[in-house]
């Protein structure tokens, strides 16, 4: 039945490109990286390159502001490549994935190195670059150059799913092949950034995961799925996991209105940012004692502020936060990788997003 259903789909191909172009036209949001509506003005690959980056595991409202700010920073990919990377954590902070953040930079220093600062074209070209995989390639491609690349990612898949009745997991390595071909089948020869812009858009606001909008949706006749009356079923739901909890405690030492901060490992979640001294909770023992050893002086007036609570996508974190003296404070400055600051001054430093609230935590006290 799959099969034949994704046979009628690419038969219809033209059909389908046509109606979604034409809607694509008259309903597309205005988004910061895309020329205004009516514009005239060409499609920036710079902006394409860096909003693919961070529209990776992010939805567009939460990308938008942020997007604005990097460019308006770092216009260009030879601004990008030379800037130091606790710039650009500073400036992705809050967006969570830091990852992106160094594969981006390390993306633009090898444009420049090896393309001439010319973001390149082709998908295989693109597919060279850190942290760029075939999706990524084939957005850039095909958005910012036009190059026939298909795409495909979660709403792309679920569009794909129900226009072809797909009912198998989307995420299974059998199913992921059969969308991937159906992807390029469905591609015009001509408009292809476009197309591909279109089907990403009626995944984000028509054909969304739950009661999708079938009723003004372009492709309705061409879909098996509400034809069937499948919609709300396709594609398989994800089959729910435990999430683990886990327990940290984090110590606000201060010092003549200054506060000890240090930076994580370059590994790791979290890489590279700073943070109050944070340290993984164990049952019987002493918080002052443990943290003491961690930063090798003895802490005192240890008093509890409170804590917080932090979700990611596969862990759940609580945050203990604590404020304290510490004695010989100056033995701890012979760390390289910590500071005294004012709270002013953490304006100057990448901090995840529990370790900002964390600091408006103690700009209360």
């Amino acid at each position: 039945m799959e099969r034949q259903a994704n046979k009628i789909v690419a038969n219809q191909r033209g059909a389908i490109a046509r109606a979604l172009l034409r809607w694509y036209e008259r309903a597309r949001r205005d988004l910061p990286w895309r020329p205004p509506i009516g514009s005239r003005s060409g499609i920036s690959p710079y902006a394409v390159l860096v909003s693919e980056f961070m529209l990776q595991q992010t939805q567009v409202a939460t990308v938008s502001p942020y997007f604005l700010r990097f460019v308006k920073a770092l216009p260009t990919i030879r601004r990008l490549a030379a800037a130091p990377e606790q710039q650009i954590l500073r400036l992705w902070q809050g967006l969570g994935y830091y990852t992106r953040a160094r594969n981006l930079r390390s993306a633009a220093r090898m444009i420049v190195a090896e393309f001439g600062g010319r973001i390149p074209r082709s998908v295989q070209e693109l597919m060279s670059l850190p942290g760029v995989g075939r999706y990524t390639a084939g957005a850039v491609a095909s958005i910012a150059f036009d190059q026939p690349a298909p795409i495909l990612d979660g709403n792309v898949a679920r569009v794909l799913c129900r226009l072809g009745k797909i009912q198998s997991d989307p995420r299974a390595p059998k199913t992921r092949k059969v969308l991937w071909q159906r992807a390029e089948e469905l591609l015009p020869r001509t408009s292809a950034g476009n197309f591909n812009s279109a089907l990403m858009e009626l995944g984000a606001t028509v054909c969304m995961p739950r009661a999708p909008a079938c009723p003004v949706c372009p492709v309705r006749r061409f879909c098996r799925a509400a034809e069937a009356g499948l919609q709300d079923a396709i594609p398989r739901p994800r089959r729910s996991k435990p999430t683990p909890l886990l327990m940290r405690w984090t110590i606000c030492l201060s010092r003549a209105n200054r506060w000890l901060i240090e930076r994580r490992p370059d590994k790791g979640r979290w890489a590279g940012l700073w943070q109050f001294p944070t340290i993984e909770a164990t049952d019987g023992q002493p918080v002052a004692a443990k943290i003491g050893r961690r930063l090798g002086v003895p802490i005192r007036g240890l008093r509890a502020l409170g804590q917080l609570r932090h979700a990611l996508t596969h862990r759940k974190y609580i945050f203990k936060v604590f404020a304290a003296t510490g004695m010989d404070n100056g033995r701890i400055t012979s760390e390289p990788m910590r500071r005294w600051v004012s709270l002013g001054e953490l304006a100057k430093y990448p901090l995840s997003r529990p370790q900002s609230k964390i600091a408006e935590m103690i700009s209360r006290l």
